[in-house]
């Protein structure tokens, strides 16, 4: 329903941006790494998505479309709620999320309050097979036409590539968004970042 709200920042607090668009407040729930991004007082645009319950409708808000895409991706996860959601991306980036879970890295998303072994486990099962895109990487950072399998990342052009899946990339916007960063001399966090920034512009 709503794609983005864009205005001035109202009011902040914990967990809640409020944006002003055209004299309606817009109570959006978010991040603690979105609320790092703004500031009351200044323009923001924030990315949306509404959740419609029974006894509840919300509208939640990140400063980026990796942000909110893979909020959605958390949500789609068995037992993984919309706060728990907000809970684990608060502790930082979008591509450092993302690589804990290509890399398996459970005990970066159990610091998250409210989530246990077993959650992150699941979060991990079940964004990695969202991973199979029928297409593998080669070492050139090609795709490779193939059946449908799970990205297993085994180099770090891998590990990024999936990674970028995860923030739900198509395999030609990651092929376009790898080529020319020379892999080999950057951490694999360095070659999230700088795929994001040739994301943003191309």
């Amino acid at each position: 329903m709503y794609y983005y709200v864009s205005g001035m920042v109202a009011h902040v607090e914990p967990w809640l941006a409020v944006i002003d668009c055209g004299g309606v407040g817009y109570a959006c729930r978010t991040t603690s790494y979105t609320l790092s991004q703004i500031r009351k007082g200044e323009k923001a645009t924030l990315f949306t998505c509404l959740s419609v319950r029974e006894d509840a409708m919300d509208l939640y808000g990140f400063v980026s479309q990796e942000e909110r895409k893979l909020f959605q991706q958390l949500t789609s996860v068995s037992g993984v709620g919309p706060r728990v959601a907000l809970a684990i991306l608060s502790a930082g980036p979008p591509a450092n999320l993302a690589m804990s879970i290509i890399t398996g890295d459970e005990k970066a998303l159990t610091q998250a309050p409210g989530v246990g072994k077993k959650i992150a486990q699941r979060i991990i099962l079940e964004l990695r097979d969202k991973l199979a895109r029928g297409q593998t990487i080669s070492g050139a950072g090609e795709s490779v036409a193939g059946p449908a399998v799970t990205i297993i990342p085994q180099n770090k052009l891998s590990e990024a590539s999936a990674a970028l899946a995860v923030l739900g990339y198509s395999q030609a916007e990651i092929n376009v968004a790898l080529r020319g960063i020379d892999v080999e001399s950057q951490s694999l966090e360095q070659v999230v970042r700088l795929a994001l920034k040739n994301m943003v512009k191309g």
